[in-house]
């Protein structure tokens, strides 16, 4: 027992080692800031195309009010609202444009996708990329139906709430309880799916969702220790006064890309792990 013990531990030691090993090597913190950079600059384009995108669905209404508060209380810590004023003018802006600027935005929009397409398969070392025309179809296709996906689910969670609510007569707090599970929920889907559908290779199911689960609990962290400290420290507004949301947002988007990037390190590692033991049981299988 002492010796399975010791060499659990061992083992683990060797697996962080690798792990941070790798995260040095790949200068995620650079990547981070890039990305962040990048999505700044996006942003106001990415929300646009989103709601443009679910505006010609007439289904979905009467859901965004709904689906804009969930967005900006869950993913933006406690400056949310006072974010989602500034977006809702920004985007109110965009319906003034021409079919230019439109098309400007979303080529912006497509940008921000390439660049995080390019990052996740940097960490898997793929070199071989889909031609042009095939990537810009892939970068499309989920432009135009994800935010289709993100308001169907949330109006199946909504649905779904609503039923519960009913069972509070018998579980009491059955309601509130699903409803705090949501965002945790909703943040493992998109990480895992990000983590097997984005990278230009097969990742394995369970590999996904090991670096989701790490990157969930790792975001939710963040996004309490951000609240916290935006309450409890404002010394920022003193220094940078009605531009003080700008540091804010661009220092929790730099955080959220750091979250991303370690768990797609921790879904790369797992799956090379894999790849080097299967490679080594074939060479011990051909020798025997």
């Amino acid at each position: 027992m002492q010796r399975k013990v010791t060499q659990f531990m061992a083992n683990s030691i060797r697996f962080a080692r690798l792990y941070v090993q790798r995260c040095l090597q790949d200068q995620i913190t650079v990547i981070s800031g890039y990305l962040a950079y990048i999505s700044l600059l996006s942003l106001v384009p990415l929300i646009a195309v989103i709601f443009s995108m679910l505006g010609a669905f007439p289904m979905f209404a009467d859901l965004r009010t709904e689906i804009e508060a969930f967005m900006y209380a869950n993913v933006i810590p406690s400056r949310g609202d006072e974010i989602q004023t500034y977006m809702t003018q920004f985007i109110g802006n965009t319906a003034k444009m021409t079919a230019f600027g439109i098309g400007a935005l979303m080529v912006v929009a497509l940008m921000l996708i390439h660049n995080i397409d390019k990052s996740l398969n940097k960490i898997w070392r793929i070199t071989k990329r889909p031609r042009l025309i095939i990537s810009l179809s892939i970068y499309w296709m989920i432009l135009t139906l994800g935010p289709v996906l993100v308001g169907s689910s949330i109006a199946l969670t909504s649905y779904l709430i609503t039923l519960t609510k009913y069972a509070d007569n018998y579980s009491p707090g059955m309601s509130t309880f699903l409803l705090g599970l949501v965002p945790y929920l909703f943040s493992l889907l998109a990480f895992f799916l990000l983590y097997l559908v984005v990278p230009n290779t097969k990742v394995k199911m369970k590999h996904a969702i090991w670096g989701a689960l790490l990157a969930t609990v790792l975001f939710e962290f963040f996004k309490r220790g951000f609240a916290l400290y935006i309450s409890h420290f404002p010394s920022y507004q003193a220094i940078y006064g009605a531009l003080a949301l700008v540091p804010i947002l661009f220092v929790w988007v730099y955080l959220s890309w750091v979250v991303v990037l370690l768990g797609a390190e921790l879904t790369a590692l797992l799956q090379q792990l894999d790849a080097d033991k299967q490679e080594q049981e074939q060479e011990n299988d051909g020798t025997a």
